[in-house]
Parts: C-alpha cells; structure tokens; sequence
C-alpha cells in the first residue's frame, strides 16, 4: 500500500499523523502539492511539488495511484477517480469513500455547487474540529490494519 495525499489543502495535523503512520508501518508516503513542502527526513516520505493549475495535482494523483493504495483527499471527483482504480480515498475528516458510497457525495457535491453558481449562500465545510482529527485517526488505523 502506498498512501498519496492530496497535500494542497489537507490540513497540517491530518499530515503529522500521516508522518507517523509512515514512519511506524514503513509505507511509503507521498505528498502531491503545488507549492514546496517540507517533509521529515525518512527515505519513505517524500512530496512531490507539480505545477499550478487546476486538477493538477489531482491528476498526478489519479495517474500514479495503484489498486490498493490510499489516497487522502477531501475532492470527491478525485476520490471517485481513485476508487475506479481500485484504491481507497479517505478525507482528513474520517470519511471513507467506497463504490457504494461516493456516487451520492459526488451527486451532493454537484447539487451544492450548482446552489453556489446561482447565488444561493450555502456556507462553508464546518471548521476541522479535534473530533475529525481523532476520526481520521481511527479510521486510518483501521485501514492499516487491515492491510
């Protein structure tokens, strides 16, 4: 299992588990960003900087993840991307995307969007909570796990 982390926007206490998970299983871990990030010195972590643009590190993503894999993403488009690949996506706040599950996300994702582009106010995520934190925790131990 290789675990890729949409790193743009994932937020920094979801990553400093992530740098633990790794360093104990020995996972190799990759950060998709388009900026420079910083990484801890263990050879299995690594970030890889892509260009700026839209999708593009979504894309990479997409591209290099393998059946089996996990990706960490809160962008259901790319988590549905990953799944048909026959990977795992799971969002910094715990959720679990599956095949049985992420039609519906990506249907309310597109129903909210389409809300937005015609000026309904529908609000932002609710702020990360210690709550999600501890979620993701839980559920990413789960997954290891199981591997």
């Amino acid at each position: 299992m290789h675990i890729w982390v949409d790193a743009d926007a994932c937020p920094g206490v979801i990553k400093e588990i992530l740098y633990r998970a790794a360093q104990r299983t020995r996972l190799p871990l990759t950060l998709v960003a388009n900026q420079w990030l910083k990484t801890p010195p263990f050879p299995n972590i690594r970030a890889v900087q892509v260009p700026k643009g839209f999708d593009v590190a979504d894309n990479h993503i997409a591209d290099q993840i393998q059946p089996g894999d996990l990706a960490i993403t809160a962008d259901i488009p790319l988590a549905a991307m990953v799944i048909e690949k026959g990977a795992l996506a799971l969002n910094p706040r715990g959720e679990l995307y599956t095949r049985e599950n992420i039609r519906q996300a990506l249907d309310m994702r597109n129903f909210m969007d389409t809300l937005r582009s015609s000026g309904v106010e529908t609000g932002g995520p609710a702020s990360f909570s210690h709550a999600d934190r501890q979620a993701f925790a839980n559920q990413l131990d789960r997954l290891l796990a199981r591997r």
